[in-house]
């Protein structure tokens, strides 16, 4: 629940239009190499086999290489395709292929950034390359999913983000505190942070927490209004309040970013 000490009556149309845009931004994408803007990736690209890449977020507005390298690319929407071109030789009837194995780059212009690649070509087969969003594109593609709601409908939105497992790819992850908590209000549960997520462009952050009860507990979330879980919080929810022995809830805790 929003911690703003005013009740008001979420829009369901506007989390309605939340939970489509995030099922649409919340894609697994199963790729075997990942690249980030602004920095040069070293990848190894299959020399025989039509190689993939994809813009995650956007489309492929251009790719600048060397042409003369034996190479052919083309693009369309938000997929590129390389290919190293085989060189083919007949001497009296006696046919050889010869594979590029020169390394070549690339300049992937994606969603408005530059993904500069350095592939040696390999005899591998074919890869996908992902074109991940880096913090400009991932702050962009925040305001445009949060940036229309009130900020208890944000809080509610991204709590059943957590709850309902389809985490945004802007979302970025970060890795979780190791060691379990205790809150002074409810001693009798322990807290443990199983994953948290910065949201850039939103000036938030949000954890999950497992609670684990050692007895039967009745919990409140005002119960965990407490520092150990962050010095500007800005929602709680719990996904279940009666605990029995050994029973686990899940905590969703949404903060103020400190650099806000």
């Amino acid at each position: 629940m929003p911690m703003s000490g005013k009740r008001s009556r979420v829009g369901p149309l506007w989390l309605a239009c939340f939970m489509t845009l995030l099922s649409a931004s919340s894609t697994t994408l199963a790729q075997s190499i990942a690249a980030l803007p602004d920095q040069t990736s070293r990848i190894r690209l299959s020399n025989r086999d039509v190689n993939h890449v994809v813009c995650v977020g956007g489309e492929i507005d251009d790719v600048r290489f060397s042409a003369e390298k034996g190479l052919a690319v083309e693009r369309g929407g938000s997929d590129a395709w390389i290919k190293f071109l085989v060189l083919e030789t007949d001497d009296a009837g006696a046919k050889t292929r010869s594979y590029v194995t020169t390394p070549s780059e690339f300049f992937v212009s994606c969603n408005g950034a530059i993904y500069p690649l350095y592939a040696e070509p390999a005899d591998i087969p074919a890869q996908t390359v992902t074109l991940m969003p880096g913090t400009a594109q991932r702050a962009r593609a925040n305001d445009a999913l949060l940036g229309p709601l009130v900020e208890e409908e944000r809080a509610v939105g991204i709590a059943l983000a957590i709850l309902q497992d389809r985490v945004p790819a802007s979302f970025s992850e970060v890795a979780p505190a190791s060691a379990p908590l205790m809150i002074a209000d409810v001693p009798t549960v322990s807290l443990t942070e199983r994953r948290r997520l910065e949201i850039e462009g939103a000036g938030l952050s949000v954890s999950e927490y497992l609670v684990r009860a050692n007895t039967a507990v009745t919990l409140d979330e005002r119960d965990f209004l407490d520092g150990a879980l962050g010095s500007d919080i800005f929602s709680i929810t719990l996904d279940r309040l009666s605990l029995a022995p050994a029973e686990t809830a899940r905590l969703i805790v949404v903060r103020r970013s400190i650099q806000q």
